[in-house]
């Protein structure tokens, strides 16, 4: 049987992982933004298990709201990266302070 133990466990290593993809990985803009996803993930996840866990669907309506909000968010910074690529023909993060005006 899953208890809510092991959603917040899964939740806890999901966001483990994308903390330590956005320490480690500090170069391409494509994997922060993966990262920024996966912690959303696992947020949602934890909002699942407590609904779950206290009969509300509360929770749940704050995940499709999460989900928006995330689906915009890669959205626009897909667009930004694709503009960021034309103008320096590269995706490095180091590379970006030469935009300052």
């Amino acid at each position: 049987m899953v208890t809510v133990a092991h959603y917040l466990v899964l939740a806890a290593v999901l966001f483990s992982v994308s903390v330590a993809g956005i320490f480690i990985n500090r170069r391409n803009v494509i994997v922060l933004l993966m990262c920024i996803e996966l912690m959303l993930l696992a947020v949602n996840f934890n909002f699942i298990a407590f609904s779950r866990l206290l009969g509300d669907t509360l929770g749940q309506v704050f995940v499709f709201f999460i989900l928006t909000v995330a689906a915009a968010e890669a959205a626009i910074g897909l667009a930004i990266l694709v503009v960021l690529f034309r103008n320096t023909r590269s995706i490095n993060v180091d590379e970006m302070d030469t935009l300052k005006g």
